[in-house]
């Protein structure tokens, strides 16, 4: 095996209590890179309702490497307003170029700012462990899990070190986005709500994070039941949208920017293949290798909704008590010490689709609809926050505590 070929011979989890198992995971070659997106200000543009676009650019990190490197089975995760992929050595090159390209698009299309950095995983190693496992959602698709440690610590150094961010030398080519698609309605949730979640093991727990997200998955199969259950997406959910509203951040991004007649073009074009697809769907026709009446379940399921990237992220549908309930034992766990959460309530999610192959190829990142993750995220960094600022001002009295009384000490001097 040669380190190209790594991740493609890696053998795939089919449970996500094993996927918490570090048994499961292997070590990355030192002589591969990590590759992180995300944009800047991801929160303003969030609140101010550009959540598709943010959404987009994650993926469209995805797709552009993807696309540069056709038939590389290559790890990635998509993380809302970001994304995290690694490549070997000898790609790198073309994923560079591809990601500044998205860079460039980003800026062009939305005017929003895709930060893309890139680390060497030898230099992430030598600090935390990267370790990399490959979870199969269905017999179609395997979405990769990162544990260790290293995946946050590459994503930190990119954000405090000019040294590992990728700048142009000169203005980027356009990225090829082929198969980057946003063409379904805001999918409403099967239950009361759309929940997106982050959990963070913290340190202080006195079991292994590993096993704190074990745990946290265990006690959402007793209030959720299983991932069957609590999936996202429901096939009747599922519907193909034709407003100019709902289609417009896609037109945007693969239309040429200055030239308003290719936008249109791009539209009607995006119009005629959802109104194809819509009768080939209610018709359950085989049309180009693809049995169209079995094509919302294959979207189902392979809906990235449940996933570990140093963090146990998911997208999930539950009723209103099911969501206290969540709410409740979340709380509990955290004033434990034993984890810090964020969690994003909505009624609908956000699809972004991948299509390399409709026939057996093609991925689907979810997001809660109205800030998803990225809100999630925020409250996560707030409970980090008030975590750490309660335990420096613990420290500090017990500091205080252990030192002698001022009082004391005087009155044992005139002594």
């Amino acid at each position: 095996m040669t380190s190209q070929d790594f991740y493609a011979t890696l053998p795939a989890v089919n449970d996500l209590i094993a996927l918490a198992d570090p048994a499961s995971y292997t070590l990355v070659p030192d002589d591969w890179y990590v590759l992180i997106t995300d944009v800047r200000g991801s929160t303003a543009a969030v609140q101010a309702g550009h959540y598709k676009e943010v959404n987009l650019l994650g993926a469209s990190s995805i797709m552009a490497v993807l696309n540069a490197l056709p038939g590389v089975e290559l790890p990635f995760i998509f993380g809302g307003d970001g994304a995290s992929l690694m490549v070997p050595p000898e790609h790198f090159a073309a994923a560079r170029e591809a990601l500044l390209g998205v860079r460039q698009l980003a800026a062009d299309a939305y005017g929003l700012d895709l930060r893309v950095g890139a680390v060497p995983v030898a230099v992430v190693n030598r600090h935390h462990p990267l370790k990399v496992a490959k979870f199969r959602q269905s017999a179609r698709y395997c979405q990769a899990s990162f544990i260790g440690g290293g995946m946050t610590f590459a994503t930190e150094l990119i954000k405090q070190d000019p040294l590992y961010r990728l700048e142009p030398d000169q203005r980027s080519p356009k990225p090829d986005l082929t198969g980057l698609e946003c063409r379904w309605q805001e999918v409403p949730s099967p239950q009361d709500h759309t929940l997106s979640l982050i959990v963070a093991a913290l340190g202080s727990a006195p079991t292994s994070g590993n096993h704190i997200y074990q745990e946290v998955v265990e006690a959402i199969g007793k209030i959720f039941g299983n991932p069957e259950a609590y999936h996202p997406v429901s096939i009747a959910g599922l519907r193909l949208a034709l407003s100019p509203r709902q289609l417009g951040a896609e037109v945007r991004l693969r239309s040429p920017v200055a030239k308003r007649w290719a936008r249109w073009q791009y539209q009607l074009q995006v119009w005629a293949e959802n109104l194809l697809g819509w009768a080939f769907m209610r018709w359950g026709l085989t049309v180009g290798g693809v049995d169209w009446g079995d094509y919302k379940s294959t979207i189902r399921a392979a809906t990235d909704f449940q996933k570990l990237d140093d963090v146990l992220r998911m997208v999930i549908a539950g009723t209103s008590a099911q969501t206290q309930q969540l709410v409740r034992y979340l709380e509990q766990r955290s004033q434990s010490g034993h984890l810090a959460y964020g969690l994003h309530v909505s009624d609908r999610a956000v699809l972004t689709c991948l299509i390399l192959n409709r026939q057996h190829r093609h991925f689907h990142l979810i997001d809660g609809a109205g800030g998803g993750y990225t809100l999630a995220a925020q409250d996560l960094k707030a409970q980090l926050r008030d975590k750490a600022q309660n335990w420096r001002t613990y420290s500090r009295l017990a500091s205080y505590r252990r030192s002698p009384s001022p009082v004391k000490k005087s009155a044992e001097t005139a002594e």
